[in-house]
């Protein structure tokens, strides 16, 4: 990669204007000011950043508080002990944008120098004097070697001090190489992986966001295996220490643990996410793909994390209890009974102590209980019916659609190199017909109320109930598959369904 040495025509307008705003604020105190951090780093790379770190030589609680009046932002203690604080600024002090602008002001060790000593990494100990921002050929201020970093694609440590002040940064480190498509220095993966157990001093928060945006970043699964050489991966997730070197079937080509991240890859795969080139074009064009599927994949769900990031972690879970439920059969058949729901319910304790939201957690656990169910959904036919096809909406809801891609990429990571071309066919034309029927049908998935429970209590004289539920639930069934299609024929249907039980 080249660094973009044109430092002011990167910073966006907006941006410039606030700091030579702040600038000229600090100038009458006389107080030393230099940019650095991430937006630094950004800048030099040509990555837009909108939040900015500024080391000051005075007491940054107080001057904060100055530049927020000032600039009309927000003032926003971090760490009253360290003195650091944020100024948010939004609306129209902001260009009026819709992500609102971070300025993170924080006291300096002594000098700069000994500032960015205690930064974690070389591309992130580079500064530069907030006096000389709008000049783009003001040196830099670089005592590790950041930009040789920068220019070389290489996350470096600054220290193994560095892992012991922060362990958050033994995750960091992989997550920001993975970011950025850079690789790790050999002595730093030897620190992290020297280290790699005080990632369980770390507060959940920060390993969940950590983790996720590793998991969100191009070619995960690499990245999921470097972890899991380091020992971060099984130190986050001990969940998952059964399953490494757990034996599957013959028709599987890896163990449990290698699948389950062999599952990463061949979602990112199916999801057409950039340099995943996984397997074959053929493959590929055989698996369902949309803008609607781009765009349903890209919703943010909670806390930036998009559902394809969910999905990559229900991929990387899918099977944490096959070890516990694995049996093998008088005829040396193994069989892995219920592991599929005692797996969401493993996914959904790792999720709550790593403080997902509910939604997040409801997700991740239907996707991994339902995970089996597209590929039985056909059953002896060629292609499921429409009775299916509601059945499976109605159960898995809102991770329907997730749920399928999870299953195609289970199948993919069970063959992998023995897959057979003819069966990968049918099974994902299978699942390229429910999709469309998703999406072109809706009332196959969601028909139209034609009775209610009222109805049934008035018209029928029938008592509230469970069987009045049941009765409405087969109407939508046969609503569904075609069978109905009017209020009559729904009373009807009722009619004869209902004297048949009594």
């Amino acid at each position: 990669m080249r660094i973009k040495r044109s430092r002011a025509k990167k910073v966006k307008k907006e941006i410039m204007k606030v700091l030579i705003e702040v600038q000229e604020l600090l100038r009458p105190l006389s107080v030393e000011a230099y940019l650095t951090g991430g937006f630094v780093r950004d800048t030099l790379m040509g990555r837009d950043s909108d939040d900015v770190d500024i080391v000051i030589g005075a007491k940054a609680m107080e001057l904060a508080r100055q530049v927020a009046k000032a600039l009309g932002g927000t003032f926003v203690p971090l760490d009253q002990e360290n003195e650091i604080a944020r100024v948010v600024l939004r609306g129209k002090g902001w260009g009026e944008q819709k992500k609102p602008l971070h300025l993170d002001l924080a006291t300096m060790h002594r000098s700069i120098d000994e500032d960015l000593a205690q930064r974690d990494f070389t591309i992130d100990a580079i500064a530069i004097n907030l006096r000389e921002i709008a000049d783009p050929s003001a040196p830099l201020i670089d005592p590790f070697g950041g930009q040789r970093d920068l220019e070389a694609g290489v996350v470096r440590a600054i220290s193994e001090e560095a892992f012991r002040r922060d362990p958050a940064r033994l995750l960091r480190g992989p997550r920001l190489a993975a970011e950025f498509g850079f690789s790790l220095a050999d002595e730093t993966r030897a620190q992290i992986e020297r280290h790699h157990q005080l990632i369980t001093q770390v507060a959940a928060e920060r390993v969940r966001d950590e983790f996720c945006r590793l998991l969100a970043a191009p070619k995960a699964a690499e990245w999921l295996r470097l972890l899991d050489e380091l020992g971060l991966l099984l130190a986050i997730l001990p969940e998952l220490s059964p399953s490494k070197g757990a034996e599957q079937p013959k028709e599987h080509f890896w163990d449990v643990l290698a699948h389950s991240i062999e599952t990463v890859a061949t979602i990112e795969f199916l999801l057409r996410i950039e340099g995943s080139g996984y397997l074959s074009d053929e493959i590929l064009a055989f698996a369902p793909w949309s803008q609607a599927l781009e765009g349903h994949f890209e919703e943010e769900v909670s806390s930036g994390h998009k559902r394809k990031t969910l999905l990559k972690l229900a991929g990387l879970l899918h099977d944490i209890a096959k070890p516990q439920t694995r049996t093998i059969e008088e005829t040396g058949r193994t069989r892995f009974f219920g592991h599929a729901k005692e797996g969401a319910a493993i996914a959904q304790s790792i999720l709550e102590r790593l403080r997902f939201s509910v939604r997040e957690k409801e997700m991740v656990h239907q996707m991994i209980e339902h995970h089996l169910r597209p590929g039985q959904m056909a059953g002896e036919e060629e292609l499921p019916t429409w009775r299916a096809i509601y059945r499976y909406f109605r159960d898995t809801g809102d991770v329907g659609i997730d749920t399928i891609f999870l299953n195609l990429a289970d199948h993919l990571a069970t063959r992998g190199p023995n897959l057979e071309l003819e069966e990968w066919c049918r099974h994902a034309q299978s699942m390229s017909y429910v999709l469309e029927q998703r999406f072109r049908e809706e009332s196959v998935v969601s028909p139209p109320k034609l009775i209610s429970g009222h109805d049934l209590i008035d018209v029928l004289g029938m008592s509230p109930g469970r069987e009045l539920g049941q009765l409405l639930e087969a109407v939508r069934e046969a609503q569904a598959a075609g069978e109905i299609a009017t209020r009559e024929e729904a009373l009807l249907f009722i009619q004869k369904r209902h004297t048949k039980q009594c």
